[in-house]
């Protein structure tokens, strides 16, 4: 399993939840998950489901010195996206497919 993908990915989407998704005296959730064949599933689940991000990652102005978590998250990812949770929360998951023995 690509363990530095997986260890910038959580960073990502936990920061992003500390930044985006902090409602005061709520902290957010991380899980990780194996799943069949291998599959991990990194989930982060904060308090602001009214700040959803974008369906499709975008690169942000050539200068700008943030905004480019969401396009590692999607480059180093298998697949991810957004899950409504029980109000007022929102899962932000990504996953990462094992390699094929060669």
């Amino acid at each position: 399993m690509p363990f530095e993908a997986a260890e910038q990915i959580v960073a990502e989407l936990a920061n992003n939840a500390a930044l985006h998704g902090h409602v005061p005296g709520r902290s957010f959730r991380l899980a990780l998950k194996i799943g069949e064949a291998a599959t991990l599933r990194i989930e982060v689940t904060d308090a602001r489901a009214d700040r959803r991000p974008p369906e499709a990652a975008q690169p942000p102005p050539l200068y700008a010195e943030s905004g480019r978590g969401l396009l590692l998250v999607a480059a180093l990812s298998d697949r991810w996206g957004t899950e409504p949770g029980s109000p007022p929360c929102k899962t932000v998951w990504a996953e990462i497919d094992a390699p094929v023995p060669t």
